[in-house]
């Protein structure tokens, strides 16, 4: 997929977050981490467990502070109020309380977003059509599979009505159904004007969708393109044969 030249929805400068813990003992989870991300793009961040892709969402989010550097969101300060109105956040493990419906959840969450009740109305009919669970709306929560709590956590992510996306794993746990109608949701979003950062593991799902990807590890950027730009750059055979070489390269450097 190819995107042409817009406005940088995300963008981050020498990133850097190192924790602390206690007697002299520093880990640097994000090493001077610089990325722009486009209007309008899916993109994908990829790495091993450990490697800081969840603490580069959360420094977005503004869930922690960085050590150094600087991010914009949408052309403004992350830590600007305004621009939180304009990002929809989905974490890996979202929690909902299990004994209210998808429509109670979603009240809820408009509640604290401070929308009327009309608004609120609207907004949780059209989405819950959106992610398909409109004929499920009687059901508590407690009776949902792996794949319904990942499309109401995509519905909660998208009541506000977000410009900018970010989503933890959103794929991780379901099956090959829920996978396929999750990433086509996600590019519904897309096409309706989204911009999506996508962390993941499955490599698999970010190559289906994604524009461009960012490869972590230890903390630090490896390499960044469409996957045919490295695939080629890094003359591999597939998305898994990519990974694994520059996870390589890495450890040898």
């Amino acid at each position: 997929m190819e995107t042409n030249e817009k406005a940088a929805a995300l963008r981050i400068e020498g990133l850097t977050k190192i924790f602390h813990l206690g007697r002299n003992k520093n880990v640097v989870a994000l090493d001077n981490l610089s990325l722009e991300i486009k209007e309008g793009e899916i993109f994908g961040l990829l790495g091993p467990n450990g490697s800081g892709k969840t603490t580069a969402l959360k420094l977005v989010l503004g869930l922690l502070f960085p050590t150094s550097g600087q991010i914009e969101i949408l052309g403004r300060d992350y830590q600007n109020i305004e621009v939180k109105n304009d990002i929809g956040y989905l974490p890996e493990n979202p929690y909902y309380y299990r004994y209210l419906t998808g429509p109670e959840i979603l009240t809820f969450y408009g509640r604290i977003f401070g929308m009327t009740k009309e608004i609120i109305k609207e907004r949780k009919e059209k989405l819950l059509k959106l992610v398909g669970l409109y004929d499920q709306q009687h059901l508590s929560l407690k009776h949902f599979s792996k794949g319904m709590l990942e499309r109401i956590g995509l519905a909660v992510a998208m009541l506000n009505d977000p410009k900018f996306l970010i989503l933890d794993e959103p794929t991780t746990g379901l099956d090959p159904i829920g996978s396929r109608e999750t990433r086509n949701l996600l590019l519904d979003m897309q096409a309706a004007g989204k911009t999506i950062l996508l962390s993941s593991h499955y490599l698999s799902e970010i190559e289906k969708i994604s524009n461009r990807v960012g490869i972590l590890h230890q903390g630090k950027l490896l390499t960044l393109g469409t996957i045919p730009e490295l695939m080629t750059q890094w003359k591999a055979e597939d998305i898994e044969d990519l990974f694994i070489k520059v996870i390589e390269w890495s450890k040898q450097s």
